[in-house]
């Protein structure tokens, strides 16, 4: 059993460990902290395990009618349970209720388990950002969905 809800302050440790094992150039503990007690725009919900250990958590910035995944990751213990779905499907449905219209996110090409993930859930192809990804300059397909 897996429950999602609003991210918190105290999430943050929990939260940077599970970006630092997912992404090769993560953002760093500041970030998050920024996120949570800086950034209006920041809108975060964490899954929990039975244990009440977060597993996975999905980052958006809200402004007006709009909505941008900032990060979506799942501990590597836990991945292909379907959390990930979980969290962009919280996250969808918390966007909407905020009177946001269109979600977008951008996805490394050669990720095609988040692309198929995310078509999944109804997102559009929507342009390729060249050379987006700082670590190895990698092109991101960006993708869009309307709510």
């Amino acid at each position: 059993m897996v429950l999602y809800r609003r991210m918190t302050v105290e999430d943050v440790p929990a939260v940077h460990a599970i970006e630092v094992e997912s992404f090769p150039a993560p953002w760093t503990l500041d970030s998050f902290y920024y996120e949570m007690t800086e950034n209006n725009f920041a809108h975060y919900i964490v899954a929990e395990d039975e244990s009440r250990n977060i597993v996975g958590f999905c980052g958006m910035w809200i402004v007006i009618d709009s909505a941008q995944i900032t990060n979506v990751a799942v501990s590597q213990n836990v991945r292909g349970h379907g959390i990930g779905e979980g969290l962009m499907r919280e996250a969808m449905i918390s966007a909407k209720n905020q009177d946001v219209d269109v979600m977008s996110l951008e996805v490394r090409v050669s990720n095609t388990v988040a692309q198929n993930l995310y078509r999944k859930l109804g997102f559009q192809d929507g342009g390729i950002r060249k050379e987006y990804y700082s670590d190895n300059l990698e092109d991101a397909l960006v993708l869009w969905v309307n709510l």
